[in-house]
């Protein structure tokens, strides 16, 4: 068995570094000297292969997932995944769900069964649908009733796969919603499908500071929302443009007759209004040590000259005109610091947990997880201690970072961290496992990349 799978491996990787000299070697052919005919025939082979290597990689993924855990990689495969290929965390979670659906599986008694979408997977391997397919297809049984019977999903997955080797992707899609009207006629949906469904996403900050937003809302939020809109964004009512904005009471005639605002513009201020009622009302409680607020970092200087950007809690930015507006509106905290040191305030203490100063300054510090890679803004975070409590009895600032809950969790399983010379925070995986060496994380922090090429003597 050994010399078999021995052999098994030679091959593998053998093919593996063939794949990878033909391509090596075709990026430097010039093409010049081919005919329209031979163009074509590349880039047909090209599209071949870029539908059929998802297929290579679904096995592997699937393999990857029975042999580490993510205590050992120090993240979920989706999020290692995106910091090893540099492909988006999106992309990822992407791939490893259509390695859920289209790889090999194998039953609890070892017997081998077929991928959950058989005939998709086939068409994949055989190089003639590509990811885009398969997308509209997951699309399809996304938003198929749950009642809907095994053997009529089957024979869905086929047509569509089936019709997906002739048709666009776009194409696919027309098919799948006429496909989805002949399995569900009447429209049936349960609380559960819904419930599944439902969803909102915001998107990252543009360069201008706006995100977008986009997903589904159950029928009792939508309805929540239509009742408090009805009143808050109508027209006059929470009005930035008007001096003395109308929220409590009804806006008059005149501002109403004056209100230029288009309805989607009228439904934001109207969102607007509503978080900053419950933020000035403090009926939130506490989170994290703090109660919620919105927590803002900026440099004396900039606040001085009222001029810049200052960065949240949420790991967002303000321009520094609504800092100063919105400290009107609610209790909101504001840590300043000197734009040429970026010294922090010493704050020892004897007890274990962090008092409220010293969460701000981690807020200001860390902006928010320490872990490399990982994303959550610091109102997600809880503070660690980086030279462990219970040896030292102490926590202080310098010793403390922030770490969301899951990455928390990670210490117990053999992760350990430090403070560079710099300060900073490295997170350190367990001896056993040699998937890198020490690194600290950047994602809040891209200025540090900048330093680091200066440092490497690049401009």
């Amino acid at each position: 068995m050994r010399s078999t799978l021995v052999l098994t491996r030679d091959a593998v990787m053998a093919a593996v570094d063939r794949y990878r000299a033909a391509l090596a070697e075709l990026v430097t052919f010039p093409l010049d000297g081919l005919d329209v005919r031979d163009l074509f025939a590349v880039v047909d082979a090209m599209q071949t292969g870029r539908c059929q290597t998802p297929a290579v990689e679904h096995e592997a993924l699937r393999l990857i997932g029975l042999q580490v855990t993510p205590e050992q990689i120090g993240k979920s495969l989706p999020k290692y995944l995106a910091d090893r290929l540099r492909i988006r965390p999106g992309e990822a979670r992407r791939r490893v769900a259509d390695a859920e659906m289209l790889g090999r599986r194998t039953a609890l008694s070892g017997e081998p069964l077929q991928p959950v979408w058989p005939a998709t997977a086939a068409a994949q391997r055989a190089g003639h649908i590509n990811a885009a397919h398969v997308a509209e297809i997951r699309r399809f049984f996304t938003q198929l009733p749950g009642w809907v019977d095994a053997p009529t999903r089957a024979c869905a997955e086929a047509d569509l796969a089936e019709q997906a080797t002739k048709l666009r992707p776009d194409e696919l899609r027309v098919l799948a919603e006429r496909l989805a009207d002949c399995v569900n006629p009447d429209g049936n949906f349960t609380d559960e499908d819904r419930a599944r469904r439902r969803g909102i996403t915001i998107g990252r900050q543009d360069l201008d500071g706006m995100s977008p937003i986009s997903g589904w809302l159950t029928p009792e939020l939508r309805a929540g929302l239509d009742a408090v809109l009805s009143k808050w964004a109508a027209p006059g009512m929470c009005n930035p443009n008007d001096e003395s904005p109308s929220v409590d009471a009804e806006p008059s005639a005149e501002a109403a007759d004056h209100d230029a605002r288009t309805p989607a513009q009228r439904t934001h201020d109207g969102l607007n209004a509503v978080c900053r009622s419950v933020l000035a009302s403090g009926a939130l409680g506490s989170h994290h040590g703090l109660p919620v607020s919105i927590v803002v970092s900026t440099t004396l200087q900039d606040l001085e000259s009222a001029a810049g950007i200052a960065d949240t809690g949420g790991g967002t930015w303000l321009p520094m005109a609504d800092v100063i507006r919105m400290a009107c509106h609610a209790r909101h905290y504001l840590r300043i610091y000197d734009k040429h040191t970026n010294r922090e305030l010493y704050l020892g203490e004897t007890k274990r947990i962090a008092t409220p100063s010293q969460r701000i300054v981690l807020h200001a510090k860390d902006r928010g997880c320490s872990r490399p890679g990982c994303n959550a803004p610091g109102y997600l975070c809880e503070v660690h201690h980086v030279d462990e409590w219970a040896a030292h009895h102490r926590t202080d600032i310098d010793t403390l970072t922030f770490a969301c809950g899951p990455d928390h969790k990670l210490l117990e399983q053999g992760w350990t961290t430090r403070k560079n010379a710099e300060g900073i925070t490295e997170w350190i995986p367990p001896p056993h496992f040699d998937f890198g060496k020490p690194t600290s994380n950047g994602y809040f922090h891209p200025e540090r990349y900048f330093r680091l090429n200066r440092q490497n003597g690049d401009p």
